[in-house]
């Protein structure tokens, strides 16, 4: 069973392809905030993904997140995570984003735990409707 106080790290370098202008988000070459998120977002189901029975994931269900500096191409950022909250299947987690000069970002981020093939099934069925 998952307990509060699992820790996730990720960290990647800042490429085109993870600027605001690559995202859409913005013109600039600057980490962009959607990336950010999807690195928020992934630190967090890793760090529980190993600690979950056969067949289970999780899936992000809310972020709230403040993109606090800029980060340019070039330039290693890491991401880390820590579950705060377990509330039945409902994961909490706080995250916090780094360069090296600094905290850029920072969230809340809540995870559900899931049975993978039932979900996968269950949002497959809506492309029959």
């Amino acid at each position: 069973m998952l307990e509060a106080g699992i820790k996730g790290y990720q960290e990647l370098t800042v490429t085109e392809g993870d600027t605001a202008k690559a995202h859409k988000s913005g013109t600039l070459d600057v980490l962009a905030t959607p990336r950010m998120a999807a690195l928020m977002e992934e630190t967090a189901w890793r760090s529980v993904a190993g600690e979950l029975e056969e067949g289970m994931g999780t899936v992000g269900i809310k972020l709230d997140l403040g993109h606090l500096a800029p980060t340019p191409v070039g330039m290693k950022v890491w991401c880390e995570s820590l579950l705060t909250g377990v509330d039945g299947r409902k994961l909490t987690f706080s995250i916090t984003v780094f360069d090296g000069a600094g905290k850029i970002g920072e969230g809340l981020h809540e995870r559900f735990i899931i049975e993978e093939t039932k979900f996968q099934a269950k949002a497959d069925k809506k492309k029959q409707a």
